[in-house]
C-alpha cells in the first residue's frame, strides 16, 4: 500500500502526477488552492485526454477556511437545434453516444475556470492566467508520454471512435495505430487554443474569436451546436447540498448532478447502523450497497435540470425521508436491483492551501474521449454528455433545447466535528457515489489512514468505466468470506481484478486543525500527491 502523503503549506492530488505537480507549482509561487486547481485542471485536460477535455463540463466545491462553502455549476445546456424531432427525423430512436449528434451540449469547463478565477480574488488570488496555463500549453505543444490507460482505451474503443471526425488524425499514430504507452503525444492545435485563452481571456471560448472558431468547427462536422448556444452560456455559482452526519457536515453538488445520491447513501447507512459493523466486512459492504439502492431511487425520480425538479433538492435529504429509507433495509438480505445509469469517464482533483482554502473539483467528457469528435481548427475533443438525454417526451431526462443534462459528476467535501476538513471524490459513473461512501466511511467513521481508505479493495453495484453488467462487483482482494456471505444474503456477486480501474480513480485530502495535510491518490490511476 502506498503511504499517506503529508504536508503543511499546500497539497494537490490528481489522477495524473503531472497535473498534481502543476497545481503545486502555483501554490509554491504564492497562489491559492483555486488558482492551483485551474492549473491542475488545464494540465490534466492535456495529459489525460481519454478522461477529460476543455470540451467537457466541470463542477467545483469550494470550502473556505471560515464561512459557507459554495459550488460552481459549469455544465452547458443542450443546443437550440437539439430537439427530439431533429433526432427522430434522422431515424434515431435514442441519442447516439458517438459522433456529431452526440456533441449536442455546450462545454462548460472553461466557463467554470473563469468563474473560479474571479472568486479566487476573494482569497488573495493574483497569479496571472498565463502562469496558470503554462504547463498545459507546454505539454500540448512539446508532448507528453502516453499513459497505458490512454493507449488501452483507444484499442478497446477503436470501432466506436476511429471513424469520428478528427479522431484518427489527432489520437492515432502516423501509421494509424493506437499510440503505445510511453510514446510522445503532441497536440499543437490544442496548444494554440490554450494560448488564445491566455491572450484573449477565458471569455473568448464563448464570446470571442475562439468561440467563432469553435462554432465553425462544430458546424463543419454536423453538430447541432451554434455560436448562439456558446454565447448564451455562463457558469453558475450555487449553494451546495449538505447533510448533517454524526461525524460532521457533508457537502456535495446540487442538481443536475447525483450529489444528492452521494449524501443520501451516507445518511441512510448511518441510520442503518453502519458505525457498529466491522470495517470492510460483509456487513459494511451490504449496508452501503443497500443504501445505494435506496438512494438511486431518488436519482431516478428527481435528478434532472434544477429548473425542472418539482422539489427543493435539499428536502430529499430530510431526516425523516432518510429514516424511512434506512428502515427499508434488511441487514441480511439484498433488495431487488434493476439497472444503473451506466459508465462515465471523469477526473477528480483536490487542492488545499496553507490558509485552509480547500477545493474539490471534477471535470469530464462523459464516455471515453466523449463524442469522439475533435474540432478541426481548435483541436478540442468535444463531450457527449447530452447522450444522457432521452427522446421519450415524458421522461425525466427528455431532451429539450437549453436543458442541462443529467450528470454523474459530484465533488464531495466534509467539515468533521473534530476540526478536520476533507475533500474527496472519484471518477466512475454509477460508482462515484459508492466509492465516495467507501472512502469517507473508512476514514471518517472507521479511522483508517487516508491512503488505506483509497487503496483498500472496493466494490461497484451497476456499471462504470469498462463494465456493462449490473451485478455487484468486488475486487478480488476482499477475503473469500466476504464473497460467500454476500452471496448468501442474495447479492449477485462478480469478482474483478485485484486493482481494477472499473471501480474508479479516487483521491482525497484532509486538513487537520493544526494545519497538517494528509493526501491520497489511487494506485489504480497514474495519479500523484504533490505537497510542500
Amino acid at each position: 500500500m502506498l503511504q499517506t502523503a503529508l504536508g503543511t503549506r499546500g497539497m494537490v492530488t490528481a489522477p495524473h502526477n503531472l497535473a498534481a505537480e502543476s497545481g503545486l507549482l502555483i501554490l509554491r509561487n504564492g497562489g491559492n488552492a483555486i488558482e492551483a486547481m485551474i492549473a491542475a485542471a488545464a494540465t490534466i485536460a492535456v495529459v489525460y485526454p481519454h478522461m477529460n477535455s476543455i470540451g467537457g463540463d466541470g463542477f467545483w466545491l469550494i470550502v473556505p477556511p471560515t464561512g459557507d462553502p459554495l459550488t460552481i455549476r459549469a455544465c452547458g445546456g443542450a443546443a437550440q437545434l437539439a430537439t427530439r424531432e431533429a433526432y427522430q427525423s434522422q431515424g434515431m430512436t435514442s441519442i447516439p453516444f458517438r459522433g456529431p449528434w452526440a456533441a449536442n451540449t455546450v462545454a462548460g469547463t472553461v466557463g467554470g475556470w473563469q468563474a473560479a478565477l474571479e472568486l479566487s480574488r476573494s482569497w488573495g488570488g493574483h497569479i496571472p492566467l498565463a502562469a496558470l496555463l503554462a504547463d498545459a500549453i507546454h505539454y500540448a505543444s512539446q508532448g507528453i508520454p502516453v499513459t497505458s490507460g490512454h493507449s488501452t482505451t483507444i484499442t478497446q474503443k477503436w470501432a466506436e471512435l476511429v471513424k469520428q471526425p478528427g479522431f484518427s488524425s489527432t489520437f492515432l499514430s502516423p501509421e494509424g495505430d493506437a499510440p503505445k504507452a510511453g510514446e510522445y503525444f503532441y497536440q499543437p492545435r490544442l496548444a494554440r487554443t490554450l494560448r488564445c485563452l491566455v491572450t484573449e481571456g477565458l471569455e473568448s471560448f464563448y464570446r470571442g474569436s475562439l468561440a467563432r472558431t469553435i462554432a465553425a468547427d462544430l458546424q463543419q462536422i454536423g453538430s447541432p451546436l451554434s455560436l448562439d448556444d456558446l454565447s448564451r452560456y455562463h457558469a453558475q455559482i450555487v449553494e451546495p447540498l449538505h447533510l448533517s452526519h454524526a461525524s460532521g457536515t457533508l457537502y456535495n453538488m446540487s442538481l443536475p448532478t447525483q450529489g444528492v445520491v452521494s449524501l443520501a447513501i451516507l445518511g441512510i447507512a448511518e441510520r442503518a447502523g453502519l458505525a457498529a459493523v466491522l470495517p470492510d466486512g460483509a456487513a459494511h459492504l451490504h449496508l452501503l450497497v443497500e443504501s445505494t439502492k435506496q438512494a438511486f431511487q431518488l436519482r431516478d425520480q428527481f435528478v434532472t435540470d434544477p429548473r425542472l425538479c418539482p422539489v427543493d433538492p435539499q428536502t430529499l435529504l430530510d431526516p425523516l425521508r432518510l429514516d424511512a429509507m434506512a428502515r427499508a433495509i434488511d441487514p441480511s438480505q439484498a433488495a431487488p436491483w434493476g439497472a444503473g445509469k451506466g459508465p462515465g469517464d471523469t477526473v477528480w482533483l483536490g487542492a488545499v492551501d496553507g490558509n485552509g482554502l480547500a477545493v474539490s473539483f471534477i471535470q469530464s467528457i462523459y464516455h471515453e474521449f466523449g463524442s469522439g469528435c475533435v474540432l478541426a481548427e481548435s483541436g478540442i475533443n468535444w463531450q457527449n454528455r447530452g447522450a444522457s438525454f432521452s427522446l421519450a417526451p415524458h421522461s425525466l431526462l427528455a431532451l429539450e433545447p437549453g436543458k442541462m443534462p443529467f450528470h454523474t459528476l459530484n465533488p464531495a467535501a466534509a467539515r468533521l466535528n473534530d476540526g478536520r476538513v476533507m475533500v474527496y471524490g472519484t471518477m466512475g459513473g454509477d460508482g462515484q457515489p459508492q466509492t465516495q461512501a467507501a472512502v469517507f466511511s473508512r476514514h471518517a467513521i472507521f479511522g483508517q489512514p487516508l491512503q488505506q481508505a483509497v487503496t483498500a479493495p472496493r466494490w461497484l453495484l451497476g456499471r462504470t468505466w469498462g463494465q456493462t453488467s449490473d451485478s455487484l462487483k468486488l475486487e478480488s482482494r476482499f477475503p473469500e468470506a466476504v464473497f460467500t456471505t454476500l452471496r448468501q444474503w442474495g447479492h449477485e456477486v462478480e469478482a474483478l481484478e485485484g486493482f481494477d480501474q472499473s471501480v474508479g480513480h479516487a483521491g482525497a485530502i484532509v486538513r487537520y486543525p493544526d494545519g497538517i495535510l494528509e493526501g491520497a491518490t489511487d494506485p489504480r490511476s497514474n495519479g500523484g500527491v504533490a505537497a510542500f
